[in-house]
């Protein structure tokens, strides 16, 4: 049997705190190295992706190199990500928002 009051208040109130955040279960992929091959910036590609996400969903940028600039740009927006390198060398950076 448990004692309600032996339990601190930041615990015993933890249920009317706000969930944990998750990711999105949806995440459209871009692949920039098709861009990067032929000269192109990808930023205005990956701008109009990351402006149109709907809540749920997040972008996946693959490059063939850790686009820590950019990582740091969303950052600054609001934006979560997490990282991954292939066995092929390309990284693969979700991004997606938390919810309200």
């Amino acid at each position: 049997m448990i004692c309600i009051k032996a339990i601190p208040p930041a615990i015993r109130y933890r249920s009317s705190a706000t969930p944990l955040p998750m990711k999105p279960k949806t995440f459209k992929v871009l692949d920039v190295r098709p861009l990067l091959a032929e000269g192109t910036e990808p930023l205005p590609a990956i701008r109009e992706r990351i402006d149109a996400l709907t809540p749920g969903h997040g972008l996946t940028v693959v490059a063939p190199f850790l686009p820590a600039p950019l990582i740091e740009l969303l950052k600054g927006e609001g934006f979560e990500s997490s990282m991954e390198r292939r066995a092929d060398g390309a990284w693969v950076v979700n991004f997606w928002r938390e919810s309200a």
